[in-house]
């Protein structure tokens, strides 16, 4: 009998030393053109830094239009040899499928556009003319462009690529991707406000992140908190990125690819949530704030799959905040 206490007295040691505390790990730094963190929480404690900017590098490589020497620069130098990578191919699918969900309303074919207002990698126009717009728009379109025996095949060679209003929730999806082959089930990942969650935080509790308030004067508040469930987060809004001209006009970031044009509505900010790829949410974000207020609540309510927070100025002007979820 005292051997047996004793055997079981050991077994329960063992049993409990096996048993590996959670531990809380981060990583930080620069990419895209911002900051990103990422929150882990995991009994295996590892540096996974190495392989976090690994990763970074070989989307920046494939769909970066800030830099001259990847896949997409080259592509839009008109190089017709480059057989695209499955990180291209991805994003050119995720950029496809949203494009005809969205009425053509997210289109990454308005790059030269995003160039001339003043908003891309090469320097603004000093003006730019209705006429100038009216040319460019003709080579605007994501039905022009397609992906044949592994390379981009244009209808016109001036069609202009840009994933940066995708490819930033897409690198969020390969990092968290990568974290899950490392049996990794709970982790925040944040690039410049982009978000994907998975599992609960060190408390037991879901991730929870902030809604920020569209302060044009450079401060920072928040109008609301989200518990993402397994949930992808995207933001996308008009109240930093933009320009006056010297005609006191005020541009916005976000063109609008039926009219060719960046100008200011009234809706501030899109934040999409959802259970799809942190790229979708991206996309969707990006198509809202072109879409307005009207059509993106009645995109909404057509698909009940993705809910937002949409942040618009009333009759009044004051700010008020619509959301399609409890």
């Amino acid at each position: 009998m005292k051997k047996c206490l004793l055997f079981l007295c050991a077994l329960f040691l063992i049993s409990c030393s096996s048993e590996k505390k959670m531990q809380t790990l981060k990583f930080e730094g620069f990419v895209f053109g911002t900051t990103y963190y990422i929150t882990l929480e995991t009994a295996r404690v590892f540096n996974y830094q190495k392989s976090i900017d690994s990763l970074f590098y070989l989307v920046n490589k494939s769909t970066s239009t800030y830099i001259p020497t990847s896949d997409i620069s080259k592509i839009n130098a008109g190089d017709s040899t480059i057989v695209v990578d499955a990180i291209f191919s991805e994003v050119f699918k995720k950029s496809k499928q949203v494009f005809l969900k969205t009425d053509g309303y997210f289109d990454p074919t308005v790059g030269d556009l995003v160039n001339a207002w003043g908003f891309g990698p090469e320097e603004a126009k000093k003006e730019i003319s209705d006429e100038e717009v009216e040319r460019i728009m003709q080579f605007v379109g994501l039905e022009k462009v397609e992906i044949k025996e592994g390379k981009i095949k244009k209808e016109y060679k001036e069609t202009f690529l840009d994933f940066n209003s995708i490819a930033k929730g897409f690198g969020i999806d390969v990092i968290g991707r990568f974290l899950e082959q490392k049996n990794v089930r709970n982790y925040l990942i944040e690039i410049g406000g982009e978000i994907r969650a998975r599992g609960k935080n060190k408390k037991g509790n879901l991730w929870k992140v902030a809604i920020e308030k569209p302060n044009t004067d450079g401060t920072q508040s928040f109008m609301s908190a989200i518990e993402l469930n397994n949930e992808s987060m995207a933001t996308s809004g008009n109240y930093r990125k933009f320009r006056v001209a010297k005609n006191g006009k005020k541009y916005v970031h976000t063109v609008n690819p039926k009219t060719g044009f960046a100008k200011e509505s009234n809706l501030l900010s899109a934040s999409v949530i959802t259970n799809l790829d942190c790229a979708d949410a991206d996309a969707y974000a990006t198509a809202f704030m072109a879409m307005g207020l009207e059509r993106t609540k009645a995109f909404l309510k057509e698909n009940r799959n993705v809910k937002a927070v949409l942040v618009y100025l009333n009759q009044q002007n004051f700010i008020e905040e619509f959301r399609n979820f409890e």
